[in-house]
């Protein structure tokens, strides 16, 4: 089990920047010493003047650039030109390679200690989230959740199986906390946080995994809202009885899609407009009037919708259930009705603020 940053849209900083710039100079040393390494084969393959070939070329190459003192293939001791190059090669060559194998030797040693260093803030990032998103996927739909999570200003942690998928995650979605580790393992959702948060996806390619992982995710977070993925009928039933709270389809989703492309293209670009642009996070949200904040018992109108910025209030959803699209102004705000807004994620922290709690997902 290993943790993973994102490599794409950080600045380096700290032991990072030092690493790369470490990398940055091994790449220029191992590129002087493959070219003066080309340049001693060349010299040697002419001063054999034909009797000689590559491998013996190669061979006065390395012993003179190691210093190694082995005898000399090509005979130079009645050629003083040839006595020269080998000189100045050794020289030069030397010189190379004293300054590239510490280089690499302290590449190698600070590579691990890099490592170390990453997996520990990693870890120590992770320790200090609460009421965060975790998804565990090892395709490209557990990784366009955690995308849209990110895009939405929600703290979330990705769970992959390889290091190999790992990579492949981050560069699609960018920087985000990361675990390593089979997600049905309870020390890997342990590790992403499980227990302390609010909102959990299993999006693996297998059912059997998603069961798993939904069974012990439950065990480990009773209060979290958790969503699996399947594309099999009867294996519905499994996930709700281990303690899904919702599953979705893929396949469904996208033929729902597909058809509202052929009879509604223009909503479908609006709301593709809205979810994609990367200038901004509009999404339409719900947030829950809470229990023990100011907001409950105040009218829609007394809570000041008009004038708050970035947020447009679509419908409300009363504790039995009920539906009121665009509720007039006297509607009276109940404790645990959640309200369904348009909203940038600024919008929505401002209607948290003013309903006086704390945003989260109604789990009914």
């Amino acid at each position: 089990m290993q943790l993973g940053p994102s490599p794409r849209n950080r600045p380096p900083a700290g032991s990072d920047a030092e690493f790369n710039r470490l990398r940055r100079r091994l790449r220029l040393a191992v590129g002087a010493l493959v070219l003066v390494t080309g340049v001693g084969v060349l010299g040697f393959v002419l001063l054999g003047r034909g009797s000689h070939g590559l491998i013996d070329a190669v061979y006065m190459t390395v012993i003179t650039l190691t210093t190694v003192g082995f005898g000399e293939i090509i005979d130079l001791s009645g050629n003083p030109a040839g006595r020269l190059f080998t000189i100045a090669l050794l020289l030069i060559g030397m010189g190379i390679v004293a300054y590239t194998v510490p280089m690499l030797a302290a590449f190698v040693i600070e590579g691990q200690l890099h490592h170390i260093f990453r997996r520990r803030r990693m870890q120590n990032s992770i320790a200090q989230l609460s009421d965060h998103y975790v998804v565990c996927g090892d395709a490209a739909a557990g990784w366009y959740v955690a995308e849209e999570l990110v895009k939405s200003g929600r703290p979330t942690v990705l769970v992959v199986p390889t290091e190999e998928m790992l990579e492949a995650a981050l560069n699609h979605v960018g920087e985000v906390p990361a675990v390593t580790g089979d997600p049905s393992e309870e020390g890997v959702l342990l590790t992403a946080g499980t227990d302390r948060a609010a909102g959990i996806v299993f999006a693996m390619k297998e059912d059997k995994d998603n069961v798993l992982g939904v069974l012990t995710a439950r065990r480990l977070a009773p209060k979290a809202r958790i969503i699996a993925a399947t594309e099999r009928s009867e294996t519905e039933s499994k996930l709700r009885s281990v303690g899904a709270d919702a599953i979705v389809s893929p396949s469904r989703i996208g033929g729902l899609r597909m058809a509202s492309e052929l009879v509604r293209p223009k909503v479908v670009s609006f709301l593709d407009q809205m979810l994609r642009d990367k200038g901004g996070s509009l999404r339409v949200e719900e947030v829950v009037v809470p229990t023990d904040g100011t907001g409950a018992g105040k009218t829609v109108e007394a809570l000041g919708f008009r004038d708050l910025d970035g947020t447009v209030l679509l419908a409300a959803r009363h504790p039995d259930g009920r539906f009121e699209f665009k509720p007039p102004p006297d509607t009276v705000l109940e404790p645990g009705m959640a309200l369904i807004v348009m909203a940038d994620a600024a919008g929505r922290e401002r209607l948290v603020q003013r309903l006086g709690g704390r945003w989260d997902l109604s789990r009914s």
